[in-house]
């Protein structure tokens, strides 16, 4: 084992990380200089899938110009628990180009154009967090809200759900921070803190509990 490697890192809870957005801790020098992780490539000229009531492709358009126009499009979120019943959150990097520093799912992105959504899911969980696991479809969520940096979220996305029980490899370009927390201990901070979570987390934990309590009980 590595010296820095904290102790029991695979289990690491979010109750071990300091409270503050953006907060970056001292063990992510240590993340980033382990060798084999790789930097996700830049998502920042993708082009996004339009999409009509129904999830119908109707075009294409450069995703921040999407978000810009508040065009509705396609988008992905994954949720990952362990054998423990934990949901692994991470904090979004602070050069991500909204609700950078606020803590959410696992992981979130978009397909690109000609690409399967579960595909897409796939790819990203790899590129941001470093981990391979089967994904399976939960549900889907019609979602619009403003979000930072006056930009508009309209997306339907399409959730989906893994088990993994290893340490994430995240890119820190992507990803600033991660860690385990029970959902009942989700819902807990989010009712004490609201803004420090992504308001399509505190929304999809809102509209579809029910699913993901199936979810973590399997």
């Amino acid at each position: 084992m590595d010296a820095r490697e904290p102790p029991n890192w695979p289990n690491r809870q979010c109750s071990d990380i300091p409270k503050a957005p953006g907060s970056q801790l001292g063990h992510n020098a240590w993340e980033q200089g382990r060798s084999g992780v790789q930097p996700s490539p830049d998502t920042s000229f993708d082009q996004v899938i339009l999409v009509d009531e129904h999830d119908r492709a109707i075009g294409i358009m450069p995703k921040l110009e999407a978000h810009h126009q508040g065009r509705r499009h396609r988008a992905i979120s994954i949720f990952v628990r362990d054998s423990h019943g934990r949901l692994l959150l991470h904090q979004r990097a602070a050069g991500k180009y909204h609700s950078a520093g606020l803590w959410t799912n696992t992981c979130c992105s978009h397909p690109r154009p000609g690409e399967d959504s579960a595909d897409a899911a796939a790819r990203r969980l790899v590129e941001e967090m470093g981990i391979v696991t089967p994904l399976t479809p939960l549900f889907s969520m019609r979602y619009r809200a403003r979000v930072p940096e006056r930009l508009i979220e309209h997306e339907i996305v399409h959730v989906f759900g893994g088990i993994f029980d290893g340490v994430p490899k995240r890119d820190a370009i992507e990803v600033a921070d991660w860690c385990w927390k029970a959902p009942a201990d989700i819902v807990r901070e989010i009712n004490e803190r609201p803004p420090a979570y992504t308001i399509w987390f505190r929304r999809i934990l809102r509209q579809f509990e029910t699913e993901i309590a199936r979810f973590v009980s399997r």
